[in-house]
């Protein structure tokens, strides 16, 4: 029989995102931090019917937060100092940490050298009932698991 009972995955839903000096509440999503190294095909030409399969270069996706609109103002302060001074010295480190039921910390990834690239405000129609969504796209250069 196996030991330590039976292990359920965790929950995509209940999460949080902390971003340095950035005291914004909850999110509704948070979704594209992703690596990928880049292959490097190369055929020696001692040997004509292999190819060696090098690494390149690793490429992180972006980062995509949204989340219900609010009378805070952080997130977008961030992006607008951005457009007005640039990235340099308005680089963030953040962290996403997956919870489970109990409320426990059970993964974290954390993500370095952060910062806006796009802000997109809600839509709004005065046929519809939905929450305001706000969207930010973050760039950044490394997401680690650790934990």
């Amino acid at each position: 029989m196996a030991t330590g009972g039976r292990k359920d995955p965790y929950r995509n839903f209940r999460f949080r995102v902390e971003i340095d000096g950035v005291t914004q509440a909850g999110f509704s999503d948070c979704s594209g931090f992703d690596a990928t190294t880049d292959v490097i095909e190369y055929r020696e030409g001692s040997d004509p019917t292999t190819v060696r399969k090098l690494s390149g270069l690793t490429k992180y996706g972006n980062i995509t937060l949204k989340w219900g609109l609010t009378d805070s103002m952080e997130l977008y302060n961030w992006r607008k100092k951005i457009i007005d001074t640039g990235a340099e010295g308005s680089r963030k480190n953040i962290a996403i940490i997956c919870i489970d039921e109990a409320g426990s910390d059970k993964a974290r990834w954390e993500i370095t050298q952060a910062w806006p690239v796009k802000y997109d405000p809600p839509d709004f129609s005065a046929k519809g009932s939905d929450v305001a969504i706000e969207t930010l796209e973050i760039v950044h250069e490394g997401v680690v698991r650790v934990k």
